[in-house]
């Protein structure tokens, strides 16, 4: 989903000042916003944390970008909790209980739950959300893919939440962890589509004190949270444009924690003063993918806004299989990652466990073969030019690359595999694009050729795998408008498997059909790799098998260094 930001209180005096471009913010004096000024003897403990990115948007339907599903987490609570060793926990409940036929989910919820504007959470405001999600089709992953199989949701006078679904399935926490709930008494009365949710009333351990979008988000510190109170006074999220000022800001205290960073930072941050690196799994397993916009005409989402400009060599196998030939992973995930990640296959990462199909035998790189390849179908350099030609002789394959400007690995990944496709003939028109632009060219307008970018994994493969499908193009969850009604049905079937075995050979055998057909590239799986200031705060969680710094779990456990 991509994969996978906050808010926060702040001090008198204290100014973030932003690198790349950002402006200077002047915080509040009060944790809650206010502006009467502290006690003398009272400092907040606000965290700041760097990132290079900014959310996409605050309203949970139409959000995509991870950095605004990190702000729903800390804002917003939801049935499950996704803990760090990936498993679930129950969270807004107490109890559930399940019918023996699987179809009908009741869920106790706790009572003395409230907003952040102090009325009752209840098990009306739950129902509410999630017949929200379930009967507005422009939320395209709320909508077509946790919800596909709510029947009706309820709620009773007891406090309880009743689920009814049209078929069992196999993992309905993963379905309910992402749908945040929200209150009724706010969203009943809004556009829902149209509702940009500056206030962000939720019922969190972090209330949204202000945001500016590409700049800064603030949290404060709900310290009345029923669940796990934060010890500090609040957190500051501030975009980085340039990623060597992210680094700088770490080691000149700046700020307390960043996301991430470039690779080549990583020897210089081990032997930084007083700043800890962190590496290892992401929270959310990353996927890096080469996009090919393979729409058919047929297919193009017109009604939708589609405009499936795509060069119509890419829909060609050939042309992309003898990419995939001339691509060299090893030479990328070295340049780019400093060797901080693994070749990757298909969406499916290797941080998802047993559902990634490991039997997979990557293309070997292999100019000559690649070459053979488009020499067979047709694809010539009839001018002489280095540049092949489409067999028809009326488009040089010439292709159009972006990827999202707040990138830290795309521009040097894009200059390596210009370098690689040059020695088959194939040129590239290179770009950086603003992140939400470039969402906007891509699902479902399908008006690029191809795109360098990524997703955050959900705990459960379902919702990587409906990237593949054919309901997805038109919602804008599929960015390549890849189309198999073979692979259609195996995703609808891998949906209601109940036998954890079974679901997981059809999930399989549908990675490797992806990997046949050359949907994408997948260059590398990435490690996460984030960095903290030990002088500032304690208790950030690093001895788990995911890193993420800036998730709930830590960010309600520091607490000012003594």
């Amino acid at each position: 989903m991509k994969q996978k930001t906050l808010y926060i209180l702040l001090l008198a005096a204290l100014v973030l000042s932003a690198c790349g471009g950002a402006k200077p913010v002047e915080k509040p004096n009060q944790p809650d916003g206010g502006t009467a000024a502290p006690a003398a003897d009272v400092t907040p403990a606000v965290a700041r944390i760097g990132w290079a990115g900014s959310p996409d948007s605050l309203n949970p339907g139409l959000a995509i970008l991870t950095e605004a599903y990190t702000i729903f987490e800390l804002v917003y609570d939801s049935m499950y909790e996704l803990n760090l060793d990936g498993s679930f926990t129950l969270h807004l409940a107490e109890s559930v209980k399940r019918s023996d036929d699987g179809l009908v989910y009741t869920y106790k919820i706790k009572e003395g739950i409230k907003w952040h504007d102090g009325k009752p959470l209840t098990a009306e405001d739950i129902s509410f959300t999630y017949n929200l999600y379930k009967d507005t089709p422009e939320y395209p992953y709320l909508n077509g893919y946790y919800t596909t199989y709510f029947e009706s949701v309820t709620a009773t006078d007891k406090n309880e939440v009743i689920l009814t679904l049209n078929e069992a399935i196999p993992n309905i926490e993963s379905q309910l962890v992402f749908l945040y709930v929200l209150p009724k008494h706010i969203w009943e009365g809004v556009n829902k589509l149209e509702y940009e949710n500056f206030e962000m009333v939720g019922s969190g351990p972090f209330k949204m004190t202000e945001y500016a979008q590409n700049e800064f988000v603030r949290l404060a510190a709900n310290k009345e949270h029923f669940a796990t109170p934060p010890k500090v006074d609040g957190v500051v999220f501030q975009t980085f444009e340039n990623q060597d000022a992210l680094v700088q800001a770490i080691k000149t205290s700046q700020v307390d924690m960043i996301t991430e960073m470039p690779n080549t930072a990583v020897v210089a941050l081990k032997n930084a003063e007083n700043v800890e690196l962190v590496l290892g799994s992401p929270l959310a397993p990353g996927v890096s993918d080469i996009i090919f916009n393979q729409i058919s005409e047929e297919n193009c989402p017109k009604d939708e806004g589609g405009l499936c400009t795509g060069h119509p060599a890419l829909r060609d196998r050939n042309v992309r299989l003898a990419m995939a030939h001339a691509t060299d992973k090893k030479k990328i995930i070295d340049v780019v990652l400093l060797g901080l990640g693994a070749p990757g296959l298909t969406l499916i990462p290797d941080g998802l466990g047993v559902w990634y199909n490991n039997s997979i035998k990557d293309y070997a790189f292999d100019i000559a073969k690649a070459n053979q390849i488009l020499d067979d179908a047709g694809y010539k350099d009839t001018d002489s030019d280095g540049v092949r030609e489409m067999p028809d002789g009326s488009r040089p394959l010439t292709f159009r690359m972006n990827w999202p400007s707040d990138s830290l690995t795309a521009p040097r990944m894009a200059e390596l595999l210009s370098e690689m496709w040059t020695q088959i003939g194939v040129s590239l028109e290179m770009q950086a694009v603003d992140p939400d632009a470039l969402t906007a060219q891509c699902c479902p307008a399908f008006d690029f050729d191809i795109m360098l970018w990524g997703w955050g994994s959900d705990p459960d493969p379902s919702s990587l795998l409906y990237a593949y499908t054919a309901e997805g193009i038109p919602s804008g969850s599929s960015e390549t408008g890849y189309f198999n009604p073979a692979y259609d049905e195996l995703y609808t079937k891998q949906q209601t498997t109940l036998d954890f075995e079974a679901r997981k050979e059809i999930v399989w055998k549908m990675q490797q059909m992806v990997f046949d057909d050359v949907v994408y590239i997948i260059p590398y799986y990435e490690q996460s790799t984030q960095a903290f200031r030990t002088d500032r705060f304690t208790g950030w969680i690093t001895d788990q098998a995911k890193v993420e710094l800036a998730d709930v779990t830590s960010l309600v456990l520091i607490e000012p260094v003594k």
